[in-house]
């Protein structure tokens, strides 16, 4: 069986609560997942992908 890393330690996660969501703006792209316990957020993994340079990065930071 598939286990998760939570906040209460490794968990099955047929005993979890999956939820996952999504941003998706001019600025950015983010995805999460959430695990939920018994009404209780127990693990979350997000992920940005930056869309264009940050306001405060400056002209002297590098191009992707």
């Amino acid at each position: 069986m598939a286990t998760v890393f939570t906040t209460k330690g490794d968990m099955d996660v047929s005993l979890l609560e999956k939820k996952e969501g999504f941003v998706d703006n001019d600025n950015e792209y983010t995805t999460w997942v959430e695990y939920w316990h018994e009404g209780e957020l127990v693990h979350r993994s997000a992920h940005v992908t930056l869309k264009q340079m940050p306001v405060f990065a400056g002209a002297e930071a590098a191009s992707f």
